[in-house]
């Protein structure tokens, strides 16, 4: 009990030293972590076009089509959101009456807003607030660029690595090291397959409900909550809250609103907490609970990129101790399944 008790104690030490770690070295470690997630789900297509062509030109591909892949999300989550904003642009007035009957219906319950939003709400603001978004596109693409140098590198060198750890002296933890890794990376990929299936699924309902009720642009809705639902929690949030206030600006009714935003909560919980889930099976068998602890706690480390990485830090966590019988323990008390079979 004694020796639990202290493994425990470490375990706990170690955990909060490496997640300061992880804080206080973000501008390192993050970029290091996006492009070992993308090097695990590229990893398959370039060995099999490593068997077709040279190393090199395999490599090449490789980095095509995840570039190609990377260029058209972010494509289409720009036009999407800019679809958006210049429909609000193009109905001010609309918006503008809008918030003031919302703030009179707020005013006769004793929640004056118009107050503090006038307050706040200045051209200075919206300086700044341009000025943080520019900001913030500038860090993105060095952020990327640097993720695609390490994923080039990772990629030149993984097989390499795998000989050279298959090579070393302690047989057995290589040996544990390889099936985790690759379990890991095959956890991961069926993890994003079940993601990006039940985004697709998320964003295709959201525009043909769209489409039904009359919600203008009804392609850039779908098209956003596909994006976004790759933000677990989060991103469905928003994904639910900002077409019903969209409605309620277009429709200029409540009632519209909020049968917008319980259809379109209906349509996340039933595939976000019903099917995708029952689909994950074994590269998601973590409790509910760690599963948006994870989500907060990177959020909270590192922002938006930590919200969408967070869920496959976590896998991979799990999956490494249940590959080590010292921490196995730790994968079956986190996970919802009982620790791994060795037979």
């Amino acid at each position: 009990m004694g020796e639990r008790a202290a493994d425990t104690a470490a375990v706990i030490v170690i955990g909060f030293v490496m997640l300061a770690a992880f804080s206080i070295g973000q501008a390192v470690l993050e970029p290091v972590v996006f492009a070992l997630f993308i090097i695990a789900l590229i990893w398959p297509l370039q060995q099999a076009l490593q068997a077709m062509t040279p190393r090199p030109v395999a490599l090449l591909l490789s980095i095509v089509v995840a570039l190609a892949v990377m260029i058209a999300l972010s494509s289409l989550i720009v036009w999407s959101g800019g679809e958006i904003v210049d429909w609000f642009i193009r109905n001010l007035e609309r918006v503008k009456a809008s918030f003031e009957n919302a703030t009179k219906w707020l005013e006769t319950h004793d929640i004056f807003v118009a107050s503090l939003i006038t307050e706040h709400f200045n051209a200075a603001w919206i300086l700044g607030l341009l000025q943080t978004a520019a900001t913030r596109i500038n860090i993105f693409v060095g952020f990327a660029l640097v993720v695609l140098i390490y994923v080039i590198m990772g990629l030149a060198e993984a097989g390499g690595f795998e000989k050279k750890l298959a090579a070393s002296r302690s047989e057995e933890t290589a040996r544990s090291l390889l099936h985790a890794g690759a379990s890991i990376a095959g956890k991961l990929r069926r993890y994003m397959l079940v993601r990006t299936a039940a985004s697709l699924a998320t964003g295709a309902l959201v525009f043909l409900f769209a489409l039904t009720i009359g919600l203008d642009l009804p392609a850039a809705w779908g098209v956003l909550t596909f994006a976004l639902n790759y933000l677990p929690y989060i991103g469905p949030a928003v994904a639910t809250l900002l077409p019903a206030l969209f409605a309620y600006v277009q429709f200029d009714s409540g009632q519209t609103a909020l049968v917008v935003l319980g259809v379109l909560g209906v349509v996340q919980l039933v595939i976000g907490s019903g099917l995708e889930p029952a689909f994950s099976g074994s590269a998601l068998a973590m409790s509910p609970t760690v599963v948006v602890f994870s989500v907060l706690l990177w959020t909270f480390l590192w922002g938006l990129p930590g919200a969408f990485i967070g869920v496959p830090i976590a896998i991979a966590f799990l999956t490494l101790c249940d590959h080590f019988p010292s921490s196995r323990w730790v994968a079956a008390l986190l996970s919802d399944k009982g620790p791994r079979d060795e037979s």
